[in-house]
């Protein structure tokens, strides 16, 4: 019987050697800063904590009988679900308690709407308004999204998730709305061009509609690809764009500059207060690893032994920012004043080339620190290019430092390190 999960390294520095022991702020009159450990208790784990043979179930039931009162720290509030290897099964069971959430007066307590709520970021941002004290309600199709992401909400009184197609109307009372949904990476969103334009207009169409009834607060998540192949760099919010409006991206570039659009037709024509994010290169945990991203494709090769692909010469280049960055940007344009378009990325930028030498190099401090031999050494391939894809990306990010005092702590190696054992951990349990 033993823990799966790989230990945590020691510290987490930020892009300034400071040790980053919470995430958030306090700013704009709302307070959204939590402990680091809280959320990693929530993702660095595994589905089922222990691996036990049928004669040793019996022994840890009797165990669970005073387990809240006994353990203690974040595993205190993680699934007790059991591995039989025998049979290759799962005993599921429910949380033995939830992790604790701030105690909210009625008066601080938003009733938080979330579509797209079961995705990557989707998940990161319940998981921070959770553990914050709010009242979340997720909207999720689960068309690229997943109930697991979520899962260790359900029950909780201030959570609530509905299988929700934001293509068809609907209607709640709330105060926020976080407008997240809509599939973003390329094989998802080109599986089915026409329902995911659908999407992003019907969808917007939808929530706006919503927040124009309750005078909630709406906040779209819009994407750098707005921007297209940029023959400005970096590219700053006032920068239209050059985009192929029939290319195989354009169901996904035209559609997020469609629906900001009608963000500013509601903002302007109805008074509708609106909140658009233009998000770039997002990386973390929870990330589906089969959907066709660089950072994931490159770490899923590394920790399987397999040669890296590079698409075209590698001299192409993109910024990555950490997922935990990416909430704090979000809550501070939701909370703020500022209704502009708003880059939220990490301007540290690589070429395609250096990033996959770089996962190379943390996935084999990993290994080797968990003692794990390598065969050998993973190469870097190159393959040809795909169509239209940008060869620099890479966010002007001053709007968002002047107005919503907001810049990246996590570094690319330190939040790859994080993204690296979760996978790990994940591929050891056999669920990837």
């Amino acid at each position: 019987m033993a823990n799966i999960l790989s230990e945590q390294p020691a510290q987490t520095l930020d892009k300034n050697g400071q040790e980053i022991k919470s995430v958030g702020f306090q700013r704009f009159g709302f307070d959204c800063e939590v402990s680091l450990d809280s959320l990693r208790s929530l993702y660095l784990r595994s589905h089922y904590v222990v691996s036990a043979s049928e004669s040793q179930v019996q022994e840890l039931d009797a165990k669970e009988e005073g387990h809240g009162h006994q353990t203690q720290g974040p595993n205190a509030y993680q699934s007790k679900s059991i591995f039989h290897p025998e049979t290759q099964s799962i005993s599921y069971t429910t949380l033995s308690r939830f992790a604790p959430v701030k105690l909210l007066p009625p008066s601080s307590r938003k009733r938080v709407l979330v579509t797209g709520g079961a995705g990557f970021v989707g998940s990161h941002l319940v998981d921070r308004l959770m553990l914050l004290g709010h009242e979340v309600t997720v909207l999720d199709n689960f068309f690229t999204g997943s109930k697991t992401t979520v899962s260790h909400w359900v029950g909780h009184p201030n959570f609530e998730l509905v299988r929700h197609d934001v293509v068809e109307p609907f209607m709640i009372e709330c105060d926020q709305i976080y407008h997240l949904a809509c599939p973003a990476s390329p094989p998802h969103y080109q599986f089915n061009a026409v329902k995911t334009i659908k999407t992003s207009f019907m969808g917007t169409l939808n929530m706006l509609g919503l927040a124009k009834r309750t005078k909630a607060r709406f906040l779209i998540s819009s994407t750098s690809e707005v921007y297209g192949d940029p023959e400005v760099h970096p590219q700053p919010e006032d920068y239209w764009g050059h985009v192929n409006p029939i290319g195989p991206r354009a169901c996904y570039d035209e559609g997020k500059r469609v629906a900001e659009t009608l963000t500013y037709g509601f903002h302007n024509q109805d008074g509708v207060d609106v909140r658009v994010a233009r998000i770039f290169n997002t990386y973390g945990p929870r990330m589906n690893p089969h959907d066709g991203r660089v950072v994931s494709n490159f770490i899923v090769q590394a920790l399987r032994g397999e040669d890296m692909t590079v698409y075209g010469d590698g001299k192409q280049t993109r910024s990555f920012q950490y997922i935990h960055d990416l909430i704090d940007g979000l809550i501070a344009l939701m909370n703020s004043d500022e209704s502009r378009p708003v880059n939220i990325g990490n301007g540290d930028e690589f070429t395609i080339g250096e990033f996959a030498e770089l996962v190379r190099e943390i996935v084999e401090k990993v290994q080797e620190e968990d003692g794990v031999k390598l065969e050998r050494r993973v190469q870097i391939v190159y393959k040809p290019i795909p169509t239209d894809d940008p060869q620099k990306r890479r966010p002007d990010t001053t709007r968002a430092k002047n107005s919503l005092q907001w810049q990246p702590r996590w570094s690319v190696r330190m939040g790859l390190e994080e993204m690296v054992r979760y996978y790990k951990a994940k591929m050891s349990e056999g669920s990837m």
